[in-house]
């Protein structure tokens, strides 16, 4: 490598042209001080008299700290270095009286002097990209460990990875375990239009794994389309190559392949699209149990991270090798990548036992009383989709509101539970159908055919005493007043009958006329014994009274208790901070915002947004639902016109039963 001095037009090398010469140095004219450039070489720069004359001091300290040596030469009139020039910036200083050997260890000086300042220069830069990467890495990383989707994580680990490698393409293979099993759970489809690798490996048993080729990124032909295959795991690929050793392969031109080495190159892909595939790395991504649960295969570094690689030109003046630094750089990002892999892996199972546990609980619910099967699912789907519709407002008292991917879970596993606690519910009351009980209703049927065959009883026994005493003396008008007694009678019965099952049947609204139930309370009858009975018992005309739905005031209270059931089971459960209000938003389902709601008869802001929303999917889908026992189905005019008059009452939130009917949520 040639030194280069620039020295000023005053100045000629003379008899030093031939040590210079020797000494590799190559000279250069500068008519000025800014005609100096620096280079990737020692550089040093002369000043005779003439040239100070045009510097300044600024000047000279940007030349210096740019790692150009300054050596200045002296005036004869000058008997030390001069007041008008900075000692400090200087790298040798001549006197004039100095012969040519002198100038030439002086310019030794400067040219190790550069040197050396270039190299402290290139450590300093070297120490900054370093911290730079280490940095990159620590942010990454933290990135990594905050991503719980499996997929996105996927997706951020490869297009890290290329970014801090300037890498064209990269792909992705998840390692799916065969029929014999496997250890680790699947990712979900990825479907990227990309290409270069990155293999994800989840261990089964052994020679029952494959890869699965599930994400691909490339830069310079997005249009590639994606399409899932698989490989084995073994020597015959580079994936599985590495994969099998848990050894990075370092390939500066895939289609030059040392002939001893196992695995091959498949030019397929290159050839069907027209793309070049030359330098690659191929890292398998180890855990800290040195257990390979992937494979980050990166194609084609780039010199500028931005450039496209369409024409075998660019891919020869732009693809370069994989450097040792690359290599440990990349492989402490696949350890980083390895980790968060296994976690996110772990979240996933975690969640996927989870959704069973809340699907098993729904079953329970749903089998202690299988007419209401799906009314769960229906409540959480609408009013997730409220909370959706709530996020897209840009008016109205709840524009600023917005529900995050985490609450949008929350609400809908409330949604799933919230009638968990109708399991601690009696099963004849959860699933009584009418005012009475079957075996009331039972009962009150034996009462009935016996009042009727006492009728008839009454009617013989009168008739043969009648026959008995009078024999056919005035028999005729006799039997025909015994029989309007016992047509009297038995109609009577069977009124009383016929105003039982009507009573019995319960309704949504308020409403009903029961007067005829006082008639049969105070009827009475006697009982095979011959002692007065009522038609109707106090208890049987209280239920049977019940003026909506069809439980009494003791009943009701228990059904309602399902809710503070609900709220006890959920909080029992250790839930993560993002599910945390569950509990809550599931307790406040049945409250009314005037406070006649239950349990805790709160009002108004007492009741949270959420659970405001759940009331009314719950509302609309216990009045729309399939025919049940206790209930008719209403049609869906008839359901929103009762929850309009709700909202009227103040009952349910006006703006979010707006949103509710406008967004037609009520459909999903």
């Amino acid at each position: 490598m040639k030194y280069l001095l620039f020295h000023p037009p005053t100045w000629s090398p003379g008899a030093l042209a031939a040590m210079l010469e020797r000494e590799q140095v190559e000279c250069r004219l500068a008519q000025e001080p800014g005609e100096v450039r620096v280079e990737e070489r020692p550089t040093a720069y002369l000043l005779d008299g003439a040239a100070r004359r045009a510097v300044t001091p600024q000047l000279l300290s940007g030349l210096r700290d740019s790692g150009v040596a300054l050596v200045a030469l002296g005036r004869t009139q000058d008997s030390d270095i001069p007041d008008d020039l900075p000692a400090d910036l200087l790298a040798a200083y001549v006197p004039a009286a100095a012969g040519p050997r002198h100038l030439l260890v002086a310019l030794r000086a400067g040219f190790r002097l550069s040197a050396a300042h270039r190299e402290q220069t290139r450590a300093r830069a070297d120490g900054a990209a370093r911290l730079n990467e280490l940095t990159e890495l620590a942010e990454i990383g933290v990135r990594l460990t905050t991503e719980k989707d499996l997929n996105r994580l996927l997706e951020l680990i490869l297009s890290q990875a290329r970014r801090v490698t300037q890498s064209d393409a990269g792909s992705l293979y998840i390692v799916e375990p065969g029929e014999g099993g496997g250890r680790r759970s699947q990712a979900r489809r990825v479907t990227q239009p990309d290409a270069g690798s990155l293999y994800i490996v989840e261990t089964g048993e052994e020679g029952a794994r494959r890869l699965r080729f599930k994400l691909s990124q490339n830069h310079s032909r997005p249009d590639i389309p994606f399409v899932e295959f698989t490989i084995p795991i073994d020597h015959a690929s580079l994936a599985g190559y590495a994969a099998t050793e848990g050894a990075p392969l370092v390939i500066e031109d895939v289609y030059m392949l040392p002939p001893d080495v196992e695995y091959s190159f498949n030019r397929s892909f290159d050839e069907r699209y027209g793309y070049r595939t030359k330098s690659m790395l191929v890292i398998p991504m180890q855990n800290h149990q040195g257990d390979v649960i992937g494979v980050l295969q990166l194609l084609n570094r780039k010199r500028e991270a931005d450039a496209t690689l369409t024409t075998p030109a660019d891919a020869t003046a732009q693809i370069i090798a994989y450097s040792p630094h690359t290599v440990k750089i990349v492989r402490a990002l696949a350890g980083q990548a390895a980790v968060s892999i296994e976690n996110s892996q772990l979240y996933e199972a975690i969640e996927r036992l989870f959704e069973g546990f809340v699907k098993a609980a729904v079953h329970a619910i749903e089998q202690r009383d299988p007419t209401t099967s799906g009314h769960s699912e229906r409540v959480a789907a609408r009013t997730v989709a409220l909370a959706e519709t709530v996020d897209q407002v840009d008016r109205g008292p709840y524009r600023l509101v917005q529900f995050t991917r985490e609450q949008i879970r929350e609400l809908r596993y409330a949604g799933l539970l919230h009638d968990f606690g109708k399991v601690g519910v009696r099963e004849q009351v959860l699933v009584k159908a009418k005012k009475l009980y079957d075996g009331e209703l039972a009962l009150i049927r034996q009462r009935h055919a016996f009042i009727r065959r006492s009728a008839e009883w009454a009617f013989e026994r009168e008739r043969a005493g009648y026959l008995e005493r009078s024999g056919q003396k005035g028999y005729r008008e006799f039997l025909a007043k015994l029989e309007q007694e016992r047509h009297d009678a038995i109609e009577t019965a069977d009124r009383f009958l016929r105003v039982v099952l009507a009573s019995n049947e319960p309704t949504v609204l308020a409403e009903g006329d029961f007067a005829q139930l006082g008639e049969f309370a105070t009827r009475q009858f006697q009982d095979i014994d011959g002692r007065p009975e009522s038609y109707l018992s106090p208890v049987e005309q209280k239920h049977l009274s019940i003026r909506k739905g069809s439980l009494d005031e003791r009943e009701r209270i228990e059904i309602e208790s399902h809710v503070s059931h609900t709220f006890e089971f959920l909080r029992k459960i250790p839930w993560t901070r993002g599910l945390a209000q569950i509990p809550t938003i599931a307790l406040g389902h049945h409250e009314k915002l005037d406070g006649t709601g239950y349990p805790r008869q709160a009002r108004g802001e007492a009741i949270p947004l959420q659970t405001r929303m759940m009331t009314i999917a719950d509302i609309y889908d216990a009045l729309t639902a399939q025919d049940r026992p206790y209930k008719r189905a209403l049609p869906t005019d008839r359901a929103l016109d009762i929850m309009s008059d709700e909202v009227k009452l103040g009952q349910l939130d006006a703006e979010l039963f707006r949103m509710f009917l406008e967004a037609r949520v009520w459909e999903v």
